[in-house]
């Protein structure tokens, strides 16, 4: 049977003496942004990610006056290889606790391994395959926003509760892409819906005229988007030219984020249904947030991935604070022992395979008319508490909780 830590345990670590200073190099708490700086997923992360930590180091260092931290950050080039130099150099000469962020599940998962080898921490705050907390699962990682296993669940549900049940994937061919369609493809089936057929495409793929072709003709209700950032916004932008939802095609996003809807514009975007664990408007508390951010970043709003960024990295120095220690697997038991009050993502706890879970939304994108100032782009169609968003933890065959 799994269980959550018991009140007495969160009642220990909460007397824990020891000032969180003392146990860090330099009596600094070291955190590392690895993320993409300069690529196709630099909007929906990149600065931004960089700039949520900065807020949540800020927001931890204003009531605990007597504990530093300081953020790093580095561009991993979405190459597994790149991201764990970057990762073994930080941890072994810059005494760096935790790496957050780690968008690309190629990149997280080399890195994920890293971190449990060296007894760090991997805030995979921004990797999606749902492997992390999975067979890939160890005592040092924590998955934080989303996963590939909730994208699919949440939008198979919504779309087959309204008979789009017959589904063709177009999808990017590494890690991510690949357990997106795995994902859905099972949380569509068991809801008793069809696949008509895939195409992989190679990351960074510009031209999708092919794949929507052979999408169009299989005569599926659905072409899913099984891709993210720029691939993504460039197949949608050539199914707006083609004309596909003409026809009454659906396009649904299994991994969209608001700077993607941004860049398609609402033109292009309008209709598109996509999943999310946050969004900016949705109350006094996300506003609050994104008024700081934009303040930041030029006006920008954050997207899902840095709201997630920042939940994470507060969470973290939250239980360092508590458990000061630079013993990775320590940490992350910490983690999951204490309280979790995340304001940006509704009531949330870190579950024992290190999966945070919260509520999960499913999304519309407006039509260009029903915009009425800016970043106002999404109306809630549903929303999937997160005890159903989530695999339950006895289906992910993570070893620690067998």
């Amino acid at each position: 049977m799994i269980r959550y830590a018991s009140a007495a345990l969160v009642a220990a670590l909460l007397c824990a003496g020891t000032p969180a200073r003392a146990q860090f190099p330099d009596n600094t708490i070291k955190i590392g942004v690895l993320t993409d700086l300069s690529g196709p997923f630099s909007d929906q992360v990149g600065q931004g990610s960089v700039t949520a930590a900065k807020l949540a180091a800020e927001d931890f260092e204003a009531t605990n006056p007597g504990i530093k931290v300081e953020i790093l950050a580095a561009d991993h080039l979405n190459k597994p290889d790149v991201g764990v130099g970057i990762a073994r150099a930080w941890v072994d000469n810059d005494h760096v606790a935790a790496i957050v962020d780690l968008p690309n599940s190629g990149v997280a998962l080399a890195v994920a391994n890293l971190m449990k080898e060296k007894n760090r921490v991997a805030l995979a705050s921004n990797a999606a395959t749902s492997d992390l907390t999975g067979s890939a699962c160890s005592p040092n990682i924590v998955q934080w926003t989303m996963d590939t296993w909730a994208q699919g669940q949440s939008t198979a549900a919504a779309m087959t509760a309204r008979k789009l049940d017959t589904w063709f994937f177009l999808t990017v061919d590494y890690a991510l892409g690949q357990a997106l369609e795995r994902d859905a493809t099972r949380a569509l089936v068991a809801d008793g819906g069809k696949v008509l057929g895939a195409v992989r495409s190679p990351l960074g793929t510009a031209d999708f005229s092919g794949p929507l072709l052979q999408a169009q003709s299989s005569g599926a209700k659905v072409i899913v988007l099984a891709n993210t950032g720029a691939d993504a916004i460039n197949a949608v932008k050539q199914a707006a030219e083609f004309g596909v939802g003409a026809n009454g095609t659906q396009i649904a996003a299994l991994f969209l984020q608001l700077s993607d809807v941004h860049s398609l514009g609402l033109q292009a975007a309008q209709g598109l249904q996509l999943t999310s664990g946050f969004y900016w408007d949705m109350n006094d508390d996300t506003r609050a947030f994104a008024k700081r951010f934009a303040a930041r970043m030029n006006g920008r709003m954050p997207t899902e991935d840095h709201a997630g960024t920042y939940a994470a990295t507060l969470q973290y120095l939250r239980a360092m604070k508590i458990t000061p220690t630079m013993d990775g697997a320590k940490a992350v038991a910490a983690m999951k022992a204490l309280p979790v009050d995340d304001k940006l993502f509704g009531t949330t706890t870190v579950r024992a395979d290190g999966r945070a879970i919260h509520p999960m939304h499913v999304f519309q994108v407006k039509k260009p008319a029903d915009s009425k100032y800016p970043y106002d782009y999404y109306t809630m169609v549903e929303t999937t508490p997160g005890d159903k968003a989530f695999r339950p933890i006895a289906d992910g065959n993570c070893p620690m909780v067998k």
